[in-house]
């Protein structure tokens, strides 16, 4: 199969190049046909226009209610963070020692029982 050709003379095609030929033109038509298939997947062909218009009018109308309900409940916890007022620090005595100053030269010291 190594001297495979399509006609005799100087325009005779080797088996290697004919098989890169016939791949790379295998590969453009994939290519190709994928294209079409991805385009034509993407074309939205309204049967109704009407329909498609209450449709996106009905999606905004869900996104504002969401939005809406989302405002709401942060209203809510805003006043319940309010009322919860955050209680005062516990008052803990100090015990204080009864101690006196004593002064010895420029040294001041304290004295403590």
């Amino acid at each position: 199969m190594a001297g495979f050709y399509f006609s005799r003379g100087k325009e005779a095609m080797s088996h290697p190049r004919f098989l890169t030929v016939l791949t790379a033109a295998a590969l453009v038509a994939a290519s190709l046909w994928g294209v079409a298939s991805n385009a034509s997947a993407q074309v939205v062909i309204p049967t109704n226009r009407d329909t498609l218009i209450q449709q996106n009018e009905l999606q905004t109308l869900r996104n504002q209610l969401q939005r809406q309900q989302f405002q709401q409940q942060q209203q809510l916890y805003r006043e319940q963070d309010r009322q919860n007022v955050p209680k005062p620090r516990p008052e803990v005595p100090v015990v204080k020692q009864n101690c006196r100053s004593q002064v010895i030269g420029t040294t001041i010291s304290r004295v403590c029982p």
